[in-house]
Parts: structure tokens; sequence; C-alpha cells
């Protein structure tokens, strides 16, 4: 079986190619690269290996970004010191990983896998696989808005995300409603609210309302498939969260309370 490692740390590769061996001499280790630019230039110009081992964080960027211009068709362990949080989008996925610093019967482990794998491995599927777990991983690194100034009188008001219960659209106006129920005016359109905001923490549950987690008081199954929402501070409107956005909503609080958990 042929390897390549992606580690810019010395001992860190030198380490794991010392372990990958002693589980079984006849691996072959064809490359041991150190960077994102190395990676890239190694896999224009050479065939792909059976396995790879890559680092997530290297010295240049994170290891993603090879991928994402050489679209994987082996598989990949990644080896990381990224938290358990972090690691969730791995598990989700179904892509292996190691944590640092590597022990001999993970990696024995992870080669048991990897023989289960391969019997049934789908090229297309297993980078499709790939792609989505970077758009994961994309979605996790992006810096979202978590402070807004408003104006109130002659004055700029700081108000944070923790403050914020909801977004609404009134008469071409939008308000933010904080959670002691006092409002602005915001010069953001609920449409450009959606794309600043946490998606993990916000939720536009209809055409005027973009609300935050923590503004959920109460939920009603409702006649049509709908539901309906009390929110805290109660708003002036009956909030109704319309029948196609319902399973998106539903998948968005699960996925709120996974992330607290």
């Amino acid at each position: 079986m042929t390897i390549i490692i992606i580690e810019d740390e010395f001992h860190a590769a030198s380490r794991l190619s010392e372990l990958i061996l002693s589980i079984d001499s006849s691996y072959t280790i064809v490359a041991i690269l150190d960077s994102v630019s190395n990676a890239k230039k190694w896999f224009s110009t050479n065939p792909l290996p059976d396995l790879i081992f890559s680092d997530i964080q290297l010295s240049d960027g994170i290891s993603f970004e090879i991928f994402e211009t050489f679209p994987v068709h082996s598989p990949i362990i990644f080896t990381t010191s990224y938290d358990e949080y972090a690691l969730k989008a791995f598990k989700v996925k179904s892509i292996d990983y190691l944590l640092k610093p590597i022990k001999l019967k993970e990696l024995e482990t992870a080669f048991t896998k990897y023989e289960i794998l391969s019997k049934s491995f789908l090229k297309n599927e297993y980078a499709l696989g790939i792609e989505s777990l970077l758009d994961s991983f994309t979605e996790q690194s992006k810096k979202y808005k978590t402070c807004f100034l408003v104006r109130y009188k002659d004055q700029l008001v700081p108000v944070r995300e923790s403050q914020i219960a909801y977004f609404y659209s009134t008469n071409r106006m939008v308000c933010l409603i904080k959670r002691d129920n006092i409002s602005y005016l915001v010069d953001y359109t609920l449409a450009e609210l959606e794309k600043l905001v946490n998606p993990s923490n916000f939720f536009q549950v209809n055409r005027q309302l973009l609300i935050h987690f923590s503004s959920i008081h109460k939920i009603h199954t409702h006649f049509n498939g709908m539901l309906k929402l009390e929110l805290i501070p109660i708003h002036t409107e009956e909030v109704m969260v319309s029948r196609e956005r319902v399973k998106a909503f539903k998948e968005w609080l699960e996925a709120f309370n996974n992330n607290t958990i």
C-alpha cells in the first residue's frame, strides 16, 4: 500500500512514519509533504496514493486548500489537534481522523477502518463527502457579525449579538429588537442580515422575522403543517413558520441544541 503524509512538523511526521511501518513494514511512504504549496506540486505530477494522512493546519494554510484544488479520490485520515466541537463535522461526514499525539492503538484502528472502507470504496461518493466536510469547516471558520452599531437620537449605540432577540421588517424598514424589548432601526434588509449573522444562532422564520434562538418561548403546532411561535419579548403580530420552512426550522433547532450539549 502506498501512503503520503502531509505534515509540517518534522518530529510528528517522523513519528507517524515509524508507527505506520511498525504496523506493516510492507507499506510504502512515497512522500512526506510539509506545506500546502508542496503538496499541490506533488499532486500535480504524481499518481494518487492508496491512503493519505494529512494534518489540517500547515505552515502556509490549511490542508483543505489542497483538496479543493485536487478533488480527492483516495481515502484521507486527518491528523489534528482540533477540539471535539470541530470534530463533529468529521463524525457527521464519516471521515476518519486521529487526534495528536497519535497513539499506536488508534492508528491500528484507523488502518482497520481503511481495510473495511477500501472494499466498498466509491471514489465519487467519497469525494462528495470530502467536499461536504470542507464546506462544514468553511462555514465554521467564516466570521459573522457579532455587534451592530445602531442609531439612538444623536448617538451610535453598540448592540452585541447576545442582546438581540430578533429583527423584523415593517413598512420597508428593519428593526432590531433587543431582549429587553428596546428597538432600533438598522440600515440592512433582512436578506442582508441573514448573510451577516451566524446561521447557527439566527433563523428567518418568514418574510418579516429573523429570530435568535434565545427569543423562542414556546412552539405550537398549527393547522396546515405550520408552526406558531411565542417570542420573548412578545411580537406585536402572530409569528408563523410557514409549512415550507418547518423542516429547515426543526433541523436548525436540533443542530443548535446538539452544538450546545
